[in-house]
């Protein structure tokens, strides 16, 4: 079964939420890791993930959301990362789009990654047009000592040779698969197989040949099937591989969910 390492399944719609994960789960996902964007939406995740037996939390704070941030909201979210089905801190790093100041972007990165490393949590990590910069700060807060994984992978190999050094997991989405991506393809042929995790983003980000569309868990299998074909490997050693891949870095037992 394919593990989803990145998919707002509270963002959908709660009415078509149960068949939105009954598809997916039909075409061969068998479970879903759920992160955090904002203080508000974090009761709702768990809400979501509560009513979802094979989905898990990752509560944290977007780059986007900065502002939520402070002793309150700390504290808060320790709580929440005591809880059973919260195995990850996220979604937390930096984003040089967003109209954020970069320092107040920094600071609340900072004291993120300082809690998931008291807390002894995976993270999962956003990056937009500010990679040396956030590769410099998950280094100076030893980050690798819980590791986790980058979400929406876009870089070179050399930075994801970087991002390894830091027991971080590369996740390859909906854009492997746009025609227009040829650099993703190449590293995705080039990426150590123990460090590759599949992710859909779902609602946004869609594969193609929906890319014009609201995406969907389901849709997982297509990102599959093209990193498939470009690693030469079958389907099910795709599944194999970037589950067991995802289980290692989420430091997910054999009893855990899901």
């Amino acid at each position: 079964m394919l593990f989803d390492s990145h998919v707002h399944l509270d963002c959908l719609p709660e009415v078509c939420l149960a068949d939105e994960v009954a598809a997916a789960q039909s075409a061969g996902v068998g479970g879903f890791l759920v992160p955090g964007i904002n203080r508000a939406g974090w009761d709702h995740l768990l809400t979501t993930v509560a009513r979802t037996p094979s989905a898990l939390a990752a509560p944290g704070l977007h780059p986007q959301s900065a502002h939520d941030w402070n002793a309150d909201c700390r504290r808060d979210l320790a709580g929440y990362l005591t809880q059973p089905k919260c195995v990850a801190l996220g979604e937390i790093g930096l984003d040089a789009v967003v109209e954020v100041p970069s320092a107040l972007q920094e600071t609340v990165l900072r004291d993120q990654l300082r809690l998931a490393v008291d807390c002894g949590k995976p993270v999962l990590l956003h990056g937009r047009r500010s990679t040396g910069r956030l590769l410099e700060i998950l280094r100076e807060e030893r980050i690798e000592r819980v590791g986790g994984i980058w979400h929406a992978f876009s870089g070179s190999l050399e930075t994801a040779q970087s991002a390894i050094r830091l027991n971080l997991a590369l996740a390859l989405g909906g854009p492997l698969t746009w025609p227009d991506s040829q650099r993703a393809a190449q590293v995705a042929r080039a990426l150590p197989a123990e460090w590759i995790v599949l992710e859909t983003d779902a609602p946004w980000r869609a594969p193609h040949p929906h890319r014009s569309e609201t995406n969907r868990p389901q849709w997982l299998g297509l990102i599959a099937t093209q990193l498939a074909e470009l690693r030469g490997w079958s389907l099910a050693e795709t599944a194999a591989i970037t589950t067991a891949n995802a289980r290692r870095v989420l430091r997910l037992g054999e009893d855990s969910a899901p």
